[in-house]
């Protein structure tokens, strides 16, 4: 009996012995990991959500309101309004791409395909990229061009309708 109760102690403490010593090599302190919300807007929107407002933030600049991230958001809205006729294939608001279907114009034979790129946050003809492809190949240039414009005409119309508001 007392063999036994020998045995056992001896077998308890070498059992403790080896996990001992397997848990010191996995012993690593914790890890400070910010919340999600804020990987997300330092990520996406480039602004660091720990800093913290003051009552002196009303004095400072304030940003464009025309802006969806980096984007004028008459132009991106516009863009929609004037290719409403295209099926939507995907867009993204943070890089200004708006790709598109094919699709017939209202009083039109040809069926056209879109890609509009928002590269600016200016509300200005050099921030408006449009690609236009038919089934036979790329739209003629005036035609891009007539796209191009009524898409700026929309976008010019939004900003007065919100100064006037």
């Amino acid at each position: 009996m007392a063999l036994t109760r020998n045995g056992l102690a001896i077998g308890l403490i070498a059992t403790l012995a080896l996990t001992s010593a397997c848990s010191r090599g996995g012993n690593r302190g914790t890890v400070d990991t910010p919340p999600a919300d804020e990987i997300l807007s330092e990520n996406l929107y480039g602004e660091s959500a720990r800093t913290r407002s003051t009552i002196w933030d009303i004095f400072r600049a304030r940003d464009d309101v025309g802006q969806i991230g980096a984007v004028n958001k008459y132009l991106w809205n516009a863009s929609l309004e004037v290719l409403n006729f295209l099926p939507v294939q995907s867009v993204d608001p943070f890089t200004g791409v708006i790709t598109t279907g094919f699709g017939t114009p209202p009083g039109g034979g040809r069926a056209y395909r879109a890609t509009v790129y928002v590269s600016d946050p200016a509300l200005d003809a050099r921030s408006l990229n449009v690609a236009l492809m038919t089934q036979s190949g790329p739209a003629s240039a005036s035609t891009v061009r007539a796209v191009e414009d009524a898409i700026l005409t929309r976008a010019r119309q939004l900003r007065g309708q919100d100064s006037r508001l």
